[in-house]
């Protein structure tokens, strides 16, 4: 089971967008479990602040040290990793999703506290006592860290085995295998003039999987050519020279009476 536990000054904003559609259905099928908690509830003035102006001057204000280290030391357990969500993190991708996951899906419990990060962000000493992962889910500046946090809960949540329909369907989007996801087609099948690729209609398996994967590889390289040239460096063997079959003469017999075939020409 996957629990997560996030600090936040807004955690009804965590709470609406998790109690939907997939996430909603994993949390009632006992896979996950989403607490958002409000950090001004480990405060202990009478105006519940979690900032403060910044040490030696500066713009904005910063989140105190003390309400953020109570909640996670009340809230950790023994395997528990904080995860930060702030601008200056590693970049959230799929592989970072998975990496997530993959204690769940290996059949064993997982549990993050993910701190959202506000106003300029949080005081150092948190993070180099504290955190063990900081997060960023794009280069730019968001309102405050609950959003990305919504981003980062769902995109793992929905690895965890069951929580999807089909086994299949996380394996076969975009990112799971390096390239961007080959177009898809439903019914009608010709609609406004416009067809569905005939190869979808062959009842041909292995077409259509050759079909996917070169336009899978056409769509990443032009919009995301940064995936397209990792891609590419990996598997070099895709774009090696197909080798043509030679005919091998000395097995050819020809029939009594027949004069065997020329030699190729080169």
């Amino acid at each position: 089971m996957l629990r997560i536990d996030v600090l936040t000054l807004f955690p009804e904003m965590i709470t609406g967008p998790l109690s939907q559609s997939i996430m909603g259905r994993a949390a009632e099928a006992g896979l996950v479990e989403v607490r958002a908690h409000q950090l001004r509830d480990w405060t202990h003035d009478k105006y519940r602040r979690t900032d403060d102006y910044l040490c030696g001057g500066g713009q904005g204000m910063l989140m105190k040290c003390e309400p953020i280290f109570e909640a996670v030391e009340e809230l950790r357990q023994e395997h528990t990793k904080v995860i930060l969500m702030t601008p200056q993190g590693r970049v959230f991708s799929q592989r970072v999703a998975e990496e997530l996951a993959a204690p769940c899906t290996a059949g064993e419990e997982a549990h993050y506290i993910i701190l959202c990060g506000h106003y300029e962000g949080v005081d150092q000493r948190v993070i180099d006592t504290l955190v063990d992962m900081e997060l960023s889910i794009g280069d730019y500046i968001l309102t405050n860290g609950a959003i990305a946090a919504v981003v980062v809960v769902d995109a793992v949540a929905r690895l965890l085995p069951g929580a999807l329909g089909d086994a299949r369907s996380s394996v076969d989007e975009s990112f799971s295998n390096g390239l961007l996801e080959a177009p898809a087609y439903t019914k009608p099948n010709v609609f406004r003039g416009m067809e569905v690729p005939a190869v979808f209609l062959s009842g041909n398996h292995k077409a259509m999987e050759e079909w996917k994967l070169e336009h899978s590889i056409e769509r990443t390289r032009k919009n995301r050519p940064d995936l397209y040239e990792a891609w590419a460096a990996a598997h070099p063997e895709y774009f090696a020279p197909k080798k043509r079959k030679k005919t091998r003469l000395t097995s050819y017999k020809p029939r009594p009476g027949q004069e065997p075939p020329p030699p190729p020409q080169n």
